[in-house]
């Protein structure tokens, strides 16, 4: 449960960084309100993830999820210009996130 609780975690990092550049400054009161809400529920789930889960672990998988979430997101969604280069360290990324998951032994 608690890898779920961590991917989940990620997940609302991803959402709280879109949230808040949608409340321009926290100028927009409902995306300002949903950038709390999300930021209070991916500490809320990573606490819970880290209740089993080593922090060595589960901090970097938590930040490379929302790292990674957060450049796809501000491409896709804001269709922010991401240089070629950057995405082949997306990719590294990725890779260094999977392999902590691989080699953690959890």
């Amino acid at each position: 449960m608690a890898w779920i609780y961590l991917f989940a975690a990620g997940l609302l990092e991803c959402t709280w960084s879109a949230t808040m550049k949608m409340s321009e400054g926290f100028s927009k009161f409902g995306y300002s309100l949903a950038t709390i809400i999300a930021l209070a529920g991916s500490m809320a789930l990573l606490i819970l993830a880290t209740k089993t889960l080593p922090i060595a672990l589960a901090y970097p998988i938590w930040t490379g999820i929302g790292a990674a979430g957060s450049i796809i997101i501000g491409a896709t969604v804001f269709k922010e210009h991401i240089p070629p280069m950057t995405w082949i360290f997306v990719v590294f990324l990725l890779i260094g996130v999977i392999g902590i998951k691989l080699t953690s032994g959890e």
